[in-house]
């Protein structure tokens, strides 16, 4: 790996947000409307109710990154009391297939194995395959029965790794 994974900085949040925004709007996976858009834009929030991981090359160029819900709270939606959770994974388009989406997943996995969690789980948008391709690569399975719906039209898919 030539870069590396860790807590953001206080100094990089604007950034963060601003790349999640990016990706999530940007690219046509949340309408600009929706009410979900402050959300993406809210890493100061987020980085004091759960951690925020970035991925970044020496140089401090952002390359991507992840909420990360460890002790449930109010960015842990589909969680079971004995997991984890992790949402907003994003990597800039300049930086896709370096392995920054999987290395920000793998540092979830650590935190969560750690912390004594028996597993972890998400939830992602059908058209989200190159999410999904990490995840099913990394053990993930798909859990229909927590599939859910945060609003009309917003159908959300889970996936939920069981560590042995």
């Amino acid at each position: 790996m030539d870069f590396t994974i860790r807590r953001a900085e206080p100094g990089e949040y604007a950034r963060i947000g601003a790349m999640t925004v990016d990706v999530y709007i940007g690219e046509g996976l949340v309408a600009p409307d929706n009410p979900y858009g402050e959300q993406l834009r809210s890493v100061e929030i987020r980085a004091r109710e759960a951690e925020v991981l970035v991925a970044a090359d020496p140089d401090g160029t952002l390359l991507g990154a992840v909420t990360y819900a460890g002790d449930g709270g109010p960015w842990a939606e589909v969680a079971r009391a004995d997991e984890a959770e992790f949402r907003m994974l994003v990597v800039a388009a300049a930086a896709r297939r370096r392995g920054v989406g999987e290395a920000l997943v793998r540092a979830c996995l650590t935190r969560a194995r750690e912390a004594g969690h028996r597993g972890v789980a998400l939830s992602t948008e059908a058209r989200m395959t190159s999410a999904h391709r990490i995840y099913e690569r990394l053990g993930f399975l798909r859990d229909p029965s927590r599939d859910w719906s945060p609003r009309p039209g917003v159908d959300l898919l889970v996936y939920a790794l069981a560590f042995s």
